[in-house]
């Protein structure tokens, strides 16, 4: 968290406020977030142009301004930008301020686990060259094909939830929209990816698309941290199926949802909806 749902809910909320203007300052209070660049380095790059656009990768926002520099940040876990927060506002690490008439508002980073991050690309090359080096296919764009769902899978013995969660396969999906698309597909979340058929890697595809969208569409879920620019929370969770649901009915049959850990993480399932693979025991 955040996931790709939330980090696109606030770059619509944030482009209207930033793009046009001129970054006066990048207040970097806390040298972590753009290390091993040096603050005084990031801020000599970036002051002074105009954001000409506010673009998302994954779960990267990318702020590109003008004469070709992006300066690509990362939320992480627990990392939230809020517009004009109000005084007493835990945890800010960041501040930008704008030049204009009214100097317009301020954007501030907050995240009190410290993993967001800030980094820079000088010029198109560089921003294709880190990309490529982190994130795969988009999700919701138009390379998102069943072909690219074959091509993330193939051979693989990891479960499928591990290559969902692969950010440089499929860019910014997460546990949570992980777990939806997964019941919505019906394939158990430790089936080993090689192991799934054309057919439902379709479906798979199709309830990855879906999910995002309903995400986007509620404004993202807030579960911990997650905020939107303006402090309001998302409402996704409320119409989680599966996620963090354990103990209740499956809402298509009725079957005690049941959690366990998949790639790592606390997963969600309704092992009757989604039959547990071969030699996987049943959960409880």
């Amino acid at each position: 968290m955040p996931e790709l749902p939330e980090v696109e809910t606030i770059r619509r909320q944030l482009a209207p406020v930033v793009e046009g203007r001129t970054l006066r300052e990048l207040r970097i209070d806390d040298a972590r977030w753009c290390r091993p660049l040096a603050p005084a380095e990031l801020k000599a790059a970036v002051e002074g142009r105009r954001v000409e656009r506010l673009d998302r990768r994954g779960k990267y926002l990318v702020w590109a301004l003008e004469g070709d520099a992006f300066l690509l940040a990362h939320l992480r876990m627990t990392g939230t930008l809020l517009i004009d927060p109000p005084p007493g506002t835990r945890y800010e690490r960041v501040r930008w301020r704008f030049a204009g008439d009214d100097d317009g508002p301020d954007i501030a980073f907050c995240d009190p686990r410290r993993f967001g991050t800030g980094e820079l690309a000088l010029g198109g090359d560089a921003l294709d060259a880190f990309f490529a080096a982190r994130v795969g296919v988009e999700p919701l764009g138009p390379e998102f094909t069943t072909d690219a769902m074959c091509a993330a899978a193939r051979g693989r013995r990891a479960p499928i939830k591990a290559v969902l969660l692969d950010q440089r396969r499929i860019a910014g999906v997460g546990n949570i929209y992980a777990d939806e698309a997964l019941f919505r597909a019906q394939i158990h979340p430790l089936r080993p990816a090689g192991t799934v058929r054309r057919p439902q890697l379709d479906a798979l595809r199709g309830a990855i698309v879906e999910v995002l969208n309903a995400g986007i569409g509620a404004g993202g879920a807030t579960i911990d941290d997650f905020r939107h620019a303006d402090g309001v929370e998302g409402a996704f969770q409320n119409e989680f199926l599966v996620h963090r649901r354990r103990g209740e009915p499956c809402p298509r049959c009725g079957t005690e949802i049941v959690k366990f850990v998949a790639a790592g993480r606390g997963t969600y399932a309704c092992e009757h909806c989604q039959r547990p693979p071969r030699g996987v025991r049943r959960h409880r």
